[in-house]
């Protein structure tokens, strides 16, 4: 299917909170999926990569806009968890 693909790539601070955006954005690689597209979520240590494979440019882009979204709402969910900064 994919004669187009792009690799996001997300370092955080620490393996806990990488994995918390990881098990976040995981749920949805099935769900949202559709005949031009597929992703795919991978973590290694403090390294969140998500692969998205798409069959032309423009659901490349769409699902680009898809997956940064998606990631930036799970680190924020994951700043919340943490808490405020300790002074």
């Amino acid at each position: 299917m994919p004669s187009h693909s792009t690799e996001l790539v997300f370092r955080y601070d620490s393996p806990a909170v990488a994995s918390v955006v990881a098990a976040s954005v995981t749920v949805e690689a099935g769900d949202i999926e559709g005949d031009r597209s597929r992703a795919a979520v991978d973590r290694d240590g403090d390294t969140v990569t998500v692969t998205v494979n798409a069959t032309d440019l423009t659901a490349l882009r769409a699902g680009q806009n898809t997956w940064l979204t998606l990631v930036e709402v799970a680190e924020r969910v994951a700043d919340a968890a943490a808490g405020p900064p300790s002074e």
